[in-house]
């Protein structure tokens, strides 16, 4: 029997001998799915709906097209970085480094501390990449349950910190999935918590344009705290750009483990026009915002539907049976995604992308007929 035999016939493949070469944790993982949108209404990855106007669409295809592609980045990525810098008002005595999205930051950040006996903390649910890079990094990761509501547990965390000392605590502000911007109050008392007992406090506010709050204005009162931001849900998620802030001495470190030219030249000046028509993404941040919170009214109307309170572009919603809403929605050609089996406190949990005006539409009428 052939080779090609014993593949359609699903008979084991004998094992590669360079298979001992790869960890066995890397083994037992799965690739990160990205799921094939496809001709589909598109409301699974807080992408931001909206597109450039045509005219600034044109302006920027020919800014892109008179780049010198056959040269490394060069000066350009220091004026990203002190634009960005201006444009959320970074406190004096604080740098800003960049990063390939803010999953290269999270995966630098664990390289960096990953020091003998390290640990990183996170509240559960959380972004996947926290405990992602952690365990790449041969890091140990703990996680915190939050509330049944999806708020902090407090008692919980600040034990948690007492007891196992992380290097990291991320704080996600607002949190995905849940969308939850947590209570100033218990957030400080962590803040400071964590900074007596010689850690760094990681603010991920990647959610940042759809949030009521921001911690930038807090950060310049502490010597631990960093505060990560993408411009993903900005309106760039296809150029791939986080950014982090922190002081000067601190980023200095993390900045070691940074490859060099991470940020692609197009990459770089793509965010620099993006920062220079701030206001066409400012008013398409507020229209998401307005479309939220007519979402979310709408759905709290259907029978046996929960909705999170949320300060992201999303909407966490739980139902009497997720995956088959999920499905139901998909034959109707709307992608959402089923976070159900996240973690058990999502059970029966889908979360919604805030879309345009017609997308919701789509996406409420479809819900409610697979429900």
């Amino acid at each position: 029997m052939s080779d090609n035999q014993n593949l359609s016939s699903g008979s084991p493949i004998p094992s590669s001998p360079w298979l001992k070469h790869i960890r066995q944790d890397v083994q037992s993982m799965h690739a990160y799915a990205i799921q094939d949108s496809t001709g589909m209404v598109k409301l699974d990855a807080m992408e931001n709906p909206f597109s450039l106007p045509p005219e600034l669409q044109k302006q920027l295809g020919e800014r892109l097209g008179a780049l010198a592609l056959n040269r490394y980045p060069g000066h350009r990525i220091n004026v990203l970085r002190s634009e960005l810098a201006k444009y959320v008002q970074m406190p004096e005595g604080f740098d800003i480094m960049l990063g390939n999205g803010s999953d290269e930051l999270i995966t630098l950040l664990s390289v960096a501390c990953d020091v003998p006996g390290a640990s990183i903390l996170a509240p559960l649910p959380g972004f996947v990449m926290y405990a992602m890079s952690a365990q790449l990094q041969g890091v140990t990761f703990h996680g915190v349950p939050l509330t049944a509501n999806f708020e902090l547990d407090e008692a919980a965390m600040l034990s948690a910190i007492a007891t196992h000392k992380p290097a990291v605590v991320y704080l996600a502000y607002p949190n995905n999935p849940t969308g939850t911007l947590w209570n100033a109050d218990a957030i400080e008392r962590i803040v400071l918590a964590q900074g007596q007992q010689g850690g760094l406090i990681v603010m991920d506010e990647a959610y940042q344009p759809f949030a009521s709050q921001t911690y930038m204005d807090q950060i310049a009162r502490h010597g631990h705290v960093l505060l990560m931001r993408t411009l993903s849900k900005f309106g760039l998620a296809g150029v791939r750009l986080g950014y982090m802030v922190g002081p000067k001495a601190l980023i200095a470190e993390i900045d070691k483990v940074r490859p060099p030219y991470n940020i692609s030249v197009l990459n770089c000046e793509c965010a620099l026009f993006a920062l220079e028509h701030a206001e066409v993404f400012a008013q398409q941040a507020a229209q998401i915002r307005e479309e939220r919170e007519k979402l979310s009214h709408s759905l709290a109307l259907l029978p046996g539907v929960q909705v999170f309170p949320s300060q992201a572009n999303m909407l966490l919603v739980r139902m009497p049976d997720a995956t088959k809403c999920f499905e139901g929605m998909k034959l109707k050609g709307i992608l959402v995604k089923n976070v159900s089996k996240m973690h058990p406190l999502l059970t029966n949990c889908l979360r919604l992308t805030v879309g345009t005006p017609a997308e919701n539409a789509h996406m409420l009428a479809a819900l409610k007929e697979s429900l």
